[in-house]
């Protein structure tokens, strides 16, 4: 068989034997059990996943664990599989059509946050001595990972207090896009930092610019119209998705980029089609699967850590504290949106990045950096971590007091100041999302259309087939690719701002899943908003009412009223 392909994208292959591949199965199997394991123990005392997964690494390692993981090289060939599938997912969430709309305070906030930051933070280690390593590169690689918040907290948490549609909520999410976007263009650099010529940093650039292009050219071209004569099937719009993700990381890896940046590029050429959320919503669980071994990798490698190593760990997190507070607080302040949203963004993303993570082992790979910096905020970050956990659920009480503390240097709360939508945003909210175009649905949108059109500019319908998609649009709805067996899609189409949702689709009807299974999901999706279900059975909408249901509506009932009444009333009149 010719691994040539494989070879081009940097993944190691092996050709075990029998009790070779025994070991890959079994150390595989070991770290997913500890994951778990451990997993549960962090969300049991409301802690990131993640540190479940690091942790579970440290366990099963050599350097501070019980060597029960005996092939760590296997477990990081999935681990790498995982990396290039968290990078397409970021790319897939990065929606550039959707960013342009956001705002010029966004736009603002996420240009001069992370350019400040690296700059004040080198600056700071030029002047302070700081024992980060020897490498030449170990200090830009340091204020490069304390510039970076993590998406995966703060999304997570924000969405559990419903708070991704406030404006502090909306800065904070703008932030962490404009910094994945410079993570991004540092991951460009990356390879060409020992030898920094500026014609190969520029023919980095160019051959980013160029498979961008060309991406996005063959994505509204071709891949549009080959999602929507597959939309029907969600094993070939997953296949498809990934055979994408994996084509682009070995073009990528051919023109001499790196295959992350192969992943990242295919997902920002998919986002900016209707069908991004839903393909999030198929590859998401593969990802974690992969993902959680990419973290248990990180675990593995966790050296047993020293005195100094925790003292520092333990500055970083301080230092990065200071970062965010002397740049995120002024510039939100500066830009007019309050005091307290402007503590609420800063305390929003208050630790290290995920991302930083990845590129400190991509330059630990370029061999950028020594050991001792990546165990250094490996630390950092499993403190960072722990602590933002505790500072975002607290996050709007901790701002008062910082508010009611820097009102003594006469910085105040102006009444006039308190913003209650981003600007730029001119599109009305859309607070009516209708689960389905199918008969029911498509009754109930022509009455809009005809009656009542104002009412369009506020309904989303989510829908898998897109034949329909030109001629709503066109009438004021808004069209989104959703496949109802997987509702994760809906997270990316604005269902916590619904105030209904409706289903239009009974149980004899739904592929994949059942009414029950949808308000279970919506309920934590949307816990502020009314939902509405049809149902084939009255027992079965007695019942969905009972588990939290506003109402359920019953076809065959509505049709035998109907019926009744018009019989009756042309029997009055014989």
């Amino acid at each position: 068989m010719d691994y040539s392909f494989f070879s081009s994208l940097n993944v190691p292959i092996f050709l075990a034997s029998a009790g070779g591949e025994h070991n890959i199965l079994q150390d595989i199997g070991i770290s997913i059990v500890f994951a778990t394991v451990l997993a549960h123990i962090a969300k049991l005392i409301k802690q990131p996943l993640i540190l479940g997964y690091i942790l579970a690494g440290v366990i099963l390692g050599k350097q501070m664990g019980y060597s029960l993981v005996t092939d760590e090289v296997s477990i990081e060939v999935i681990s790498e599989i995982g990396l290039i599938l968290l990078l397409f997912i970021i790319g897939l969430e990065i929606n550039l059509p959707e960013l342009a709309k956001m705002g010029k305070a966004v736009f603002i906030l996420g240009i001069f946050q992370f350019s400040l930051s690296v700059v004040f933070l080198y600056g700071i280690l030029s002047i302070v001595p700081f024992p980060i390593g020897s490498e030449l590169f170990d200090k830009l690689y340091l204020c490069i990972a304390l510039s970076l918040s993590s998406t995966l907290i703060v999304i997570k948490l924000l969405q559990d207090k419903a708070e991704l549609s406030t404006l502090s909520g909306k800065l904070t999410v703008g932030i962490l896009i404009f910094q994945d976007i410079w993570a991004i263009l540092f991951m460009g650099v990356q390879p060409n930092l020992n030898d920094p010529q500026v014609i190969k940093i520029l023919t980095s650039f160019g051959s980013i610019f160029v498979i961008l292009i060309m991406a996005f050219i063959i994505s509204k071209y071709i891949l549009d119209r080959l999602f929507r004569s597959i939309s029907t099937s969600p094993e070939l719009v997953l296949l498809t998705s990934m055979m994408w993700c994996f084509g682009l990381c070995g073009m990528a890896s051919f023109i001499g980029l790196s295959i992350e940046m192969g992943a990242l590029i295919a997902g920002l050429s998919i986002a900016a089609f209707p069908f991004g959320g839903d393909v999030i919503s198929k590859v998401i669980g593969i990802r974690d699967f992969f993902i959680t071994l990419f973290f248990v990798t990180l675990g593995l490698k966790v050296p047993m850590p020293t005195i100094m190593v925790v003292k520092v760990a333990f500055l970083v997190v301080i230092l990065m504290l200071f970062i965010r507070l002397v740049t995120i607080f002024p510039l939100v302040y500066t830009l007019g949106r309050g005091v307290r949203n402007a503590f609420v963004t800063t305390i929003n993303l208050a630790q290290i990045s995920e991302f930083s993570l990845v590129i400190l082992a991509l330059g630990a790979g370029f061999k950028h950096i020594t050991e001792e910096l990546r165990a250094i905020i490996l630390t950092a970050t499993i403190i960072a971590s722990v602590l933002s956990t505790y500072l975002i659920v607290f996050n709007h009480s901790l701002a008062s007091i910082m508010a009611i503390f820097i009102e003594k240097f006469g910085i105040k709360e102006k009444e006039d100041e308190v913003v209650i939508s981003e600007e730029g945003q001119t599109e009305a909210v859309r607070d009516i999302l209708i689960l389905g175009y199918f008969r029911i649905g498509r009754t109930f949108i022509n009455l809009i259309e005809h009656i009542y059109p104002k009412l369009a500019e506020r309904i989303i319908i989510a829908d898998y087939n897109p034949t329909h998609k030109e001629q709503l649009n066109k009438a004021g709805f808004k069209w989104v690719y959703v496949d109802l067996a997987h509702l994760e899609s809906l997270e990316h189409v604005g269902v916590h701002h619904a105030s209904y949702v409706i289903c239009t689709i009974s149980d004899a009807f739904l592929k994949g899943t059942t009414n029950t299974r949808l308000l279970s999901s919506l309920k934590k999706m949307a816990p502020h908003s009314k939902i509405i279900l049809t149902v084939d059975d009255p027992q079965d909408g007695v019942q969905l009412v009972k588990d939290g249901a506003y109402k359920a509506i019953l076809p065959a009932q509505i049709t035998g009223e109907y019926l009744f009444d018009f019989l009756s009333l042309n029997i009055r009149k014989i």
